[in-house]
């Protein structure tokens, strides 16, 4: 009997799993078509008053994205997009993002005068008319800026982006699932034509030095991989500070806000044509350039150039940033940026300011860690130690990160650590399972 009794239970389990499999598949074909609305916005501001506008709508050709956990996020994010139903008012999609408009709001800059930045985000193509609102957070996680608008999907100004003239490129791997995985594009900037076996070659290297690590080693298979033939007029990339400005596709250069090895690009308008008619989500960008250099935001993209030495930790680090929010776990005593008040805990999994460490790691660590938690000098110690190390999210006092080092922190470190790592694998089975 017992034995009978628990078949039955794992029936019941197998037979609950597959009927909630195929509602969230019904929820997506209720809401959605097989096409991405791609939503274009300007975010304008100082520190004192923030805005957000549209700029354009445009349709592309498939989905690529999630297809399940509709409207749920493994991480808050900086801001979020929330689709709703129009006619019922129900959450049909959401996602979390971070924005360079938002770091910039940190420095000193911000104080005296306004700027504007071009930001994109994608959601399925709803079938019926729907309303989005964009919601962008402060520091303390409170709301500081949103939007509302309506789309109507037959609306004749939506345009068709990506059903012709679509850049070259050449799928490097296939998922298991192609139904349920994470689609990842690699994007030449600073590449000219006749570099484009340099440019696959560096991709190549990128792709060798991230499924090295894991979690993505183990779980190779649930990610689909392409490399756009995006060509530039110039090769390279421009470095202000040298006064050197160059022809890229994507406009790239160094010295983002005056920051000599911070490289990211601005026109992310270009860079979301350059990938119309892709197969893409997740996007990373391999910058022609022997300098060091690059950054990751948040489901917007991961930059990073390619000929220096330290490009395969960087590209994987930046990835960290941009696939999965987890946060920079050094800190600099001369460069201290106030972006995570101590009374507030971070919504990144790799970091805590004890506001509410319960939500964090705290089940990882050790009965009799003391917590804070001293540094040791013992390797053996550095690499298995979980605590809460202070010095992180660029604060070197009140900002805690889970070990001593980590690839989160130094391109030195070979591995992420224990929680980095258990935050990565939670995201990549947010999206496949």
């Amino acid at each position: 009997m017992r034995k009978l009794s628990q078949i039955i239970r794992q029936f019941l389990f197998l037979l609950f799993l597959v009927m909630s499999l195929n509602g969230m598949a019904q929820d997506f074909d209720r809401y959605f078509t097989d096409a991405t609305l791609r939503l274009d916005y300007i975010f304008s501001g100082d520190v004192r008053r923030q805005e957000i506008s549209v700029d354009a709508l445009h349709q592309l050709p498939r989905w690529y994205g999630k297809r399940h956990h509709l409207s749920e996020v493994p991480m808050k994010g900086n801001g979020q997009v929330v689709v709703r139903d129009h006619t019922t008012g129900s959450v049909i999609y959401r996602n979390s993002f971070s924005t360079l408009f938002q770091e910039w709001l940190s420095y000193p800059e911000a104080q005296t005068i306004r700027r504007s930045f071009e930001n994109v985000f994608l959601t399925p193509m709803p079938k019926d008319t729907a309303d989005v609102t964009i919601e962008l957070y402060n520091t303390h996680q409170e709301v500081m800026a949103t939007m509302t608008h309506t789309v109507v999907p037959t609306d004749i100004l939506i345009r068709r982006t990506g059903y012709d003239n679509v850049t070259p490129y050449v799928t490097l791997q296939q998922a298991a699932d192609t139904t349920r995985c994470i689609h990842i594009a690699y994007v030449a900037e600073g590449y000219q034509e006749s570099e484009m076996n340099v440019f696959l070659d560096d991709v190549r290297e990128a792709m060798s030095a991230l499924f090295a690590h894991e979690p993505f080693k183990s779980l190779r298979n649930r990610f689909y991989i392409v490399a756009l033939l995006s060509s530039s007029v110039d090769s390279g990339t421009s470095s202000p500070r040298k006064g050197i400005w160059k022809n890229t596709v994507l406009h790239s250069h160094y010295d983002t806000f005056y920051s000599e090895r911070y490289l990211t690009t601005l026109h992310l308008k270009s860079l979301h044509d350059c990938l119309a008619g892709t197969p893409y989500e997740h996007i990373i960008v391999l910058v022609n350039s022997e300098q060091y250099g690059g950054g990751g935001i948040l489901n917007s993209y991961n930059l990073t150039s390619t000929h220096h030495s330290r490009f395969k930790p960087v590209v994987v680090h930046e990835f960290g940033h941009s696939f999965a929010g987890l946060g920079d776990e050094y800190a600099y005593e001369t460069e201290e940026v106030p972006m995570y008040p101590h009374d507030v805990e971070p919504w990144e999994p790799n970091l805590t300011t004890l506001a509410d460490f319960h939500n964090k790691w705290e089940d990882l660590i050790a009965t009799g860690t003391p917590i804070p938690t001293p540094p040791t000098k013992d390797r053996q110690s550095i690499q298995s130690r979980i605590g809460v190390f202070e010095g992180a999210g660029y604060s070197p006092r009140g900002v805690y990160r889970a070990c001593q080092d980590c690839r989160m922190r130094t391109n030195e470190y070979p591995v992420f650590c224990p929680v980095c790592d258990r935050a990565l694998r939670r995201v990549i089975e947010f999206y496949t399972e």
